[in-house]
């Protein structure tokens, strides 16, 4: 019942009306109206308008209210303020993210939510939807794509010291980050200045320069803590170079190291160890009764296991913790989706090492799965490979993404070729010998190539990609014939008599070679090995015989007896059994019975041979039946084997870039 006088203060008044009239072109004219003024709902939340409006407001010290009243608004009416600190910890860069709206915080989670949708909102706890801002949606998204999420805060690998810079400001670095990239780089721009490492004490051979280098370079990343590649070719001696850094880590308080390998391989790197290593305490976790071993893992500096029985007992092996995890043939784990690989990832060790001769198999993912286990979060998640390198590499042929994410793995893969160490190994001659056909062998041949050419002609696209399985299978059964017609008994008019005219080339090519010198002979199909077992049993020609189902111990006792008995002048060998692992430097001669897709898959082969140790020259020899798809097999690897990026394909997936038109023209 009071009458209260309030004094107008015009000039307050005038001042405020000024601020509002400049806020919005609409305002303007409506001066005339001294009781408001209005905007359609649409233009007031106008994200470019009304967050600008709304903090101007504040700073003058006006009281808004009604904002979250408007019907079927969620927004926040607050500008986010975002803040970053990147600190220091022992092998991750720690980022520390606050995004601020108002009295809210957007949660790392959200954040992650909205940038995955490609949404620029965030949700916020009040339910409101806070405006990511334009400036820094590309920016948080390649960081969330980088990073790793450890509780509140974003950890990137020291491992990605590169990417810190494009990341972020400087001011957002603490004084001991920016140190430690300054070191990481000069070390890395120099490493032909890597410090020499002293031969260790227990290594009972000279290493050769380049594996000297390859010590060097192994220590360096140690010393870093960061996980290596090393993916020198085949036969270059990466087993010695890691033994030689086993030797290296004597000394420390927990020295146990796991090194897991193809089944095939176990007895080639015990006897490795014993030879170069003999003081290395080593054990085998392989067979029956091997879980109560893991009690005793202490007592010894190095685990040998194999793939399969890592991925049986990951759950008992998972809770121990090792110095180095050490994968040799690493594209045992490249596939992210497998399960070997998600084994793998359990496992715990203070750093890794993967070892390979053929980083790239498939396409790049091959490298994404590899690498991510050695250094993880070196390459962001798989998303972001995806879309950043895998399509535009494997689909595109991207040559200018394929050399940046081979600068952005260049210090943590060491690969030095043959070429490069030539002058340490004899020379390598490859040739080819033609076998034509003969005509019984011609006639079986081109009645199953026009079947097969008939097929593929009459299938569309669609349908010829979904009965693939199909069309390899008469792919395959050609390259049968092409070898010996007898392998292929469902073939109309099947006669078990009909000639080879490659065994005979073949057997000739024995016949004059094994009295000097000594034979490897590879074939895709062991069934060919079989006839060609045969033939050397009716020549009374001594030979050892290697399969894929050949035992793990027989292996051994068959390499051995090649390389020290000098009257077993051969050695057939299934392509894929004898591929890696084998060292057989006796033979100085390789024959590739039948062409693989592949043209890695036969180096390999050749490799068993030409790899230190051999002190002959090497002469490699692959035989073709002509005008057949074996020749237009050997085109078609010039072809398709030089992919951006140097990505070497394997013959599932050569074949399954293989268009309609491709593969008639293999059967042309």
């Amino acid at each position: 019942g009071r009458p209260v006088i309030l004094p107008r203060d015009e000039a307050l008044e005038i001042r405020f009306t000024v601020l509002i009239t400049r806020q919005h072109p609409e305002f303007e004219p409506q001066l005339l109206e001294p009781k408001y003024f209005y905007l359609h709902r649409d233009k007031f939340l106008d994200e470019d308008w009304f967050l600008e409006a709304l903090d101007a407001w504040r700073a003058e010290g006006i009281l808004i209210m009604g904002f979250k009243e408007l019907r079927r608004n969620r927004l926040n009416p607050y500008k986010a303020k975002v803040k970053i600190q990147v600190t220091s910890g022992t092998d991750w860069f720690h980022t520390a993210l606050t995004v601020q709206y108002g009295p809210q915080r957007a949660s790392l989670k959200s954040l992650h939510t909205a940038l995955q949708i490609k949404s620029k909102y965030v949700l916020l706890d009040d339910g409101s939807k806070g405006l990511i801002p334009k400036a820094w949606l590309k920016r948080l998204s390649d960081l969330f794509q980088q990073a790793v999420f450890a509780q509140d805060l974003l950890k990137i690998p020291k491992a990605g010291f590169r990417e810190i810079n494009s990341l972020f400001e400087a001011s957002e670095l603490s004084g001991e980050v920016r140190r430690e990239i300054d070191g990481y780089t000069t070390r890395f721009e120099h490493l032909h200045t890597i410090p020499a490492i002293k031969v260790p004490v227990g290594l009972k051979t000279q290493l050769r320069d380049y594996q000297q280098e390859g010590l060097n370079w192994l220590c360096l990343m140690d010393s870093c803590n960061f996980g290596a590649c090393l993916a020198d070719d085949m036969g270059l001696g990466k087993t010695l170079q890691v033994i030689a850094f086993l030797l290296t880590q004597r000394g420390r308080a927990q020295n146990t190291n796991l090194i897991i390998v193809p089944t095939s391989l176990l007895f080639n790197w015990r006897a490795e160890i014993e030879k170069f290593a003999p003081s290395l305490k080593v054990d085998n976790y392989y067979g029956p009764g091997r879980r109560g071993k893991i009690a005793g893992f202490d007592k010894f500096e190095v685990i040998l296991t194999s793939y399969g029985t890592m991925l049986s007992d990951i759950q008992q092996l998972k809770n121990y913790h090792f110095n180095y995890l050490i994968m040799d043939e690493s594209q045992a784990i490249k596939n992210p989706d497998s399960d070997r690989y998600k084994a793998a990832r359990l496992l715990k060790s203070r750093n890794k090492i993967i070892l390979t001769g053929t980083p790239f198999e498939n396409s790049s993912f091959d490298l994404y799965g590899q690498l991510s286990f050695a250094c993880p979060g070196l390459l962001g998640s798989k998303r972001y490979f995806k879309e950043v390198y895998g399509v535009p590499i494997d689909k595109f042929e991207d040559r200018a993404r394929a050399q940046m994410l081979q600068e952005k793995i260049r210090p943590f893969v060491l690969r030095r070729t043959k070429s490069q160490v030539t002058r340490e190994l004899p020379e390598k001659t490859e040739m080819v010998l033609y076998a034509p056909l003969g005509q019984a062998q011609r006639k079986i041949y081109n009645a199953c190539e026009k079947e097969l050419r008939d097929y593929i002609t009459n299938q569309d696209a669609d349908k010829l990609a979904a009965s693939s399985i199909h069309v390899l299978s008469g792919l395959t059964r050609l390259r049968q014939i092409c070898d010996d017609p007898t392998l292929v008994k469902e073939l109309p008019g099947w006669d078990p008599n009909c000639s080879s005219a490659k065994m005979e080339l073949l057997m000739d090519q024995i016949t004059s070679q094994a009295t000097a010198h000594k034979v490897l002979i590879f074939s895709q199909f062991v069934s060919m090995l079989d006839l060609i077992k045969k033939q050397l049993q009716l020549k009374k020609i001594p030979f050892e015989y290697l399969t894929g189902d050949t035992k793990t111990s027989d292996r051994a006792k068959r390499v051995t007896a090649f390389q020290e008995k000098e009257d077993i002048r051969v050695f057939l060998i299934s392509l894929k059994a004898g591929g890696t692992g084998l060292n057989l430097t006796e033979a100085d001669y390789v024959y590739i019975v039948d062409p693989w897709w592949n043209p890695a898959v036969e180096n390999q082969a050749i490799d068993r041979c030409h790899r230190i140790g051999q002190d002959k020259k090497v002469i490699a020899v692959r035989l073709i039946c002509p005008d057949t798809v074996e020749e237009k097999i050997m085109q078609l690897q010039e072809v398709k084997k030089q992919r951006a990026g140097e990505l070497i394909k394997t013959d599932k997936s050569i074949f399954k870039n293989l268009t309609k038109p491709d593969l008639l023209q293999l059967l042309q």
